[in-house]
């Protein structure tokens, strides 16, 4: 069976991006979203989260904002201390575990850094973006080159082009990030994200997806999921 998370990044980084991601929750095929514990707007994502139970909500690990670094990248204790005060946060914030884990720019990726993510999410039974069951997939995305706007990248088109090419059986996550224009936020990705919006609530969609054959799933849902594939 093919099934697709749609992952909706940065909730919390500004006001017009989280009204942008519960818009395409509400009335798109967005199923889960990652927190920013230190954004300029996590309260008010927390808020919003509250109110959209059904909203999965992950731990979006931010040490770099746009091009700034929060903390010494190159140092693993810098690295490791900061990764569980913003677990710990997370925890404070939504009074429960995220239920999944992945971090703002890919830092988690990084050959130092990818370990201390690892041992958190084993060590709290959570999903790590890039590690099974769940495959990655980041194509959908308007700036292949820095600061050049696609927008075709991230239209209709575009996306079920992804899907029907990329999507086999197994359990995808698709990363996207819709959101509205905020002048209060600095950022290179930023209108693009009216575009996002304007394809992941297309009232189209659903049932392209559905023409696929693929299941939309959410990261809540994924545990359940995971035992039903082993009982079977």
């Amino acid at each position: 069976m093919k099934r697709v998370i749609f992952n909706a990044d940065d909730f919390g980084y500004s006001r017009g991006i989280n009204r942008g991601i519960i818009e395409a929750h509400e009335r798109g095929v967005v199923t889960s979203a990652t927190l920013v514990v230190n954004g300029a707007a996590t309260e008010h994502a927390v808020g919003l989260a509250q109110a959209h139970p059904k909203l999965a909500v992950g731990l979006h690990v931010n040490f770099t904002n746009e091009a700034e670094r929060l903390i010494d990248l190159e140092s693993r204790d810098a690295c490791r201390a900061e990764l569980r005060r913003q677990y710990e946060r997370f925890l404070y914030l939504m009074d429960g575990k995220p239920t999944h884990l992945d971090s703002h720019q890919h830092v988690h990726r990084h050959p130092m850094r990818r370990g201390l993510f690892q041992e958190l999410a084993a060590e709290e039974g959570i999903p790590l973006r890039d590690q099974p069951p769940v495959i990655f997939k980041g194509g959908f995305y308007a700036q292949w080159e820095y600061g050049v706007s696609t927008p075709d990248k991230v239209g209709l088109d575009a996306l079920v082009r992804i899907l029907s090419r990329e999507i086999g059986d197994g359990i995808y996550e698709m990363s996207c990030h819709p959101g509205y224009y905020d002048p209060s936020l600095e950022a290179v990705y930023h209108a693009d994200r009216e575009h996002e919006l304007r394809t992941l609530t297309d009232p189209r969609l659903p049932g392209l997806i559905g023409d696929l054959g693929i299941q939309l799933l959410s990261y809540r849902e994924l545990p359940v999921v995971m035992g039903v594939a082993r009982a079977s």
